[in-house]
């Protein structure tokens, strides 16, 4: 399963760390992948759940605006 999040607020490798360590320690996230230029992570992981991908980013001190 891959989710894509639309993230606000991610605009420098610090943020890009922040936001993979945050989804990365949830434990059906495989992968994360970054893309400052689009604000896009991308979330690779077997049952993934919106709320708990938000509430992640949003712990983490960034908003998501969508997810798809």
């Amino acid at each position: 399963m891959i989710k894509t999040l639309l993230v606000e607020g991610i605009s420098c490798a610090h943020c890009e760390k922040a936001v993979r360590n945050a989804l990365g320690e949830l434990p059906e996230v495989k992968s994360v992948e970054v893309d400052l230029a689009t604000k896009k992570v991308v979330v690779e992981g077997e049952g993934l759940v919106d709320d708990r991908l938000r509430e992640a980013i949003d712990e983490a001190g960034y908003e998501v605006v969508e997810i798809n």
